[in-house]
């Protein structure tokens, strides 16, 4: 699985509700936990894969076995609040400061569609509220400041080309193979 990167419309878009809990979702969730490690990530969200269904993984420590998936997941109550750096797997290389809820109680299913509910204190608390701002649609850069914004706009700016690059190519070479079809 590829993780997507910023500017990638889907990262932008609002993640549908999961209704099928088969086999087919717990493979898939298991590839988002693969994905996660081999990136170094302490969440990811579906979209971040490409995909627009209400789905994240998220793991408290960059350790195996520890991750849970999230499917529906929505926050019930909320309280505290702390300001601490934050990165994005999406955002390769930029950090910013980014005010959370210091404890969450969250309510999801589980792959079999049972629901649960956890919570989350410190570092999962604040990766739940991350991921869940991907299956909103809401990316790091839109809880930017103007001065963080500044401060990354060359780096956004090499994420915004590099995208555009692989846009084009990728819509060349489909050009092509379309050419070389009788």
């Amino acid at each position: 699985m590829e993780i997507r990167q910023y500017p990638d419309p889907v990262l932008r878009q609002r993640a549908e509700a999961v209704v099928t809990f088969d086999p087919a979702l717990a493979g898939l969730t298991q590839e988002m936990v693969r994905t996660m490690h081999e990136a170094g990530g302490l969440g990811l969200a579906a979209n971040q894969i490409g995909l627009t269904q209400r789905i994240a993984i998220v793991s408290p420590e960059d350790e195996a076995g520890r991750e849970v998936a999230l499917v529906n997941p929505q926050i019930v109550h909320s309280e505290g609040w702390e300001e601490s750096d934050e990165g994005c797997l999406s955002f390769p290389g930029i950090y910013i400061k980014v005010g959370r809820f210091t404890q969450v109680r969250l309510r999801y299913q589980d792959l079999r569609g049972k629901t649960c509910e956890m919570e989350a204190t410190g570092l999962l608390a604040r990766a739940i509220q991350h991921e869940l701002d991907h299956l909103d649609g809401r990316l790091l850069v839109d809880r930017m400041s103007l001065i963080q914004r500044m401060t990354h706009r060359r780096r956004l700016r090499e994420l915004t080309d590099r995208f555009e690059k692989r846009t084009a190519e990728a819509r060349e070479r489909a050009e092509a193979g379309s050419k070389a079809s009788p």
